[in-house]
């Protein structure tokens, strides 16, 4: 009898050891992940093979078993019993393995990569998950309301620094310059689209040119020795019929091509040299100065004792066929790329952007802004801009359908993973322009570090809310 209830006890440690090796074992994937769980798996289940053995093991330490094996040789792992390998263990084992991160499912939500027959037990796993991600969609919220979201004062105090700023360029050019073809003047920017994170702090002030259709041409970077899509050269053209002189920018011609960086010039002698900002500043009771030096020309609007806007002044071109062309040098200056003015896509993108989100309800703009504020606040991310920011959105949507608010934690995580692999490629493609390369202005060691930043904050997208 002794021998029977001493059997009996054995089993009951048995069946509650497995018990909790089996419950740790569903619950390990949730704690470390695929990959960290099946090696948990394995060594665990080594542990439970050898406690099974040391249980049914004869008094002789020699003595084969029925199998043939000695009871402290190790079996095949794989070749384990019933008793010691149940069919739900082995399951579980087989998804883990199934699902390591080099899975090319890895990327996608883990409502999207659901295996059928999954056992019952996972659905506690899934709702822990859950749990996960709705602790990651609430701190991006908070962070959203707390930290991105500029108070609707403190923005309609930026817009009016601005439009003053425009209304005094706008009179000193006409009684300056008269001649000057120009069109109307406009404000531009994330201001006004409803953009703008963290502070109110900067405004694009468009000065539109006006050139003589039949004077002048673009051609796009990609038919240039250049070769550098999203760029563009604007070319004189009928100088043995109009020779120079003939229009008004041939001034600022160089090489036979319009040159922006000649353009900046002579609105920098204007604005930054002409005008007396000190004397409208005080009139205005704003402390208004030159930014210098500056790659564009931008003026520093003090309009609060504590705030700052910056007011960029940016000539544009557009032409027959409807491209915007901007004179805002290229990042890693060159000689060779002097010439070169820049394509806008900002009004397209803007546009594409707040249509998605208005057809489904989506949080493709919150996404945009938030990605915005984390890159505004850390240094480490301060080379991403937001074209950069709403291109890698833009492209994600083509791919990913659902953008309902409550998948705002998803989105998130997927646009830092699609953007260290576009940082990996060295590559960000135009969602308009697919020529276009939108990382071809980062040096090796920016997208050394920013791939870095990003890659370390996959596994905690937290950590970039809490540096910021």
């Amino acid at each position: 009898m002794a021998g029977v209830s001493g059997d009996r006890k054995g089993k009951k440690e048995d069946n509650g050891l497995g018990s909790a090796i089996d419950f740790m074992l569903s619950n390990a994937k949730l704690v470390l992940g695929v990959g960290g769980a099946a090696m948990l798996g394995i060594a665990t289940l080594a542990v439970k093979r050898m406690y099974d053995r040391a249980l049914s093991a004869p008094s002789s330490p020699t003595k084969a078993t029925q199998s043939g094996k000695r009871s402290w040789e190790e079996p095949s792992w794989l070749g384990s019993s019933p008793r010691t390998l149940n069919r739900d263990m082995k399951q579980n084992l087989s998804r883990s393995l199934q699902t390591l991160p080099t899975s090319s499912n890895f990327s996608q939500p883990d409502g999207l990569r659901r295996t059928p027959g999954r056992a019952a037990g996972s659905a506690k796993v899934d709702l822990q998950r859950a749990r996960l991600r709705l602790s990651l969609q609430e701190h991006l919220w908070v962070f959203f309301q707390e930290r991105v979201v500029i108070p609707a004062e403190e923005q309609a105090l930026a817009r009016r620094a601005a439009l003053d700023i425009c209304a005094e360029l706008r009179v000193f050019l006409h009684a300056k310059l008269p001649d000057m073809p120009l069109r109307e003047m406009f404000l531009s920017g994330s201001l006004y689209d409803d953009l703008q994170v963290v502070t109110a702090d900067h405004a694009q002030l468009m000065v539109p040119l006006v050139l003589e259709k039949n004077l002048w041409s673009s051609v796009p970077g990609e038919d240039t020795i250049m070769n550098i899509p999203g760029f563009w050269l604007v070319r004189r053209e009928n100088l043995e019929y109009f020779p120079r002189g003939s229009s008004y920018w041939d001034r600022c011609m160089v090489g036979g091509y319009l040159s922006p960086k000649s353009v900046l010039e002579v609105f920098e002698k204007l604005v930054a040299g002409s005008i007396n900002w000190p004397a409208i500043g005080s009139v205005l009771d704003y402390v208004i100065r030159p930014v210098v030096p500056s790659e564009t020309l931008t003026l520093e609007v003090q309009y609060e004792t504590d705030r700052r806007l910056h007011v960029d002044v940016l000539p544009l071109l557009v032409m027959e066929d409807g491209v915007s062309l901007i004179a805002k040098p290229h990042r890693l200056a060159a000689e060779r790329h002097q010439n070169l003015w820049r394509q806008s896509f900002r009004v397209a993108e803007t546009a594409r952007l707040r249509t998605l989100d208005q057809d489904d309800g989506g949080c493709r703009g919150v996404c945009l802004k938030v990605a915005k504020a984390v890159c505004k606040l850390n240094p480490s991310l301060s080379c991403l801009n937001s074209s950069q920011l709403t291109n890698a959105i833009l492209l994600l949507s083509e791919s990913q359908a659902s953008w309902t608010q409550e998948a705002l934690a998803d989105r998130f995580t997927q646009l830092l993973r699609v953007l260290v692999g576009h940082l990996e490629a060295g590559r960000l493609p135009c969602a308009l322009n697919q020529k276009v390369n939108l990382f071809c202005e980062l040096t090796p060691q920016e997208i050394d570090e920013l791939g870095y930043t990003l890659y370390c904050a996959l596994s905690d997208p937290e950590t970039l809310l809490r540096t910021a």
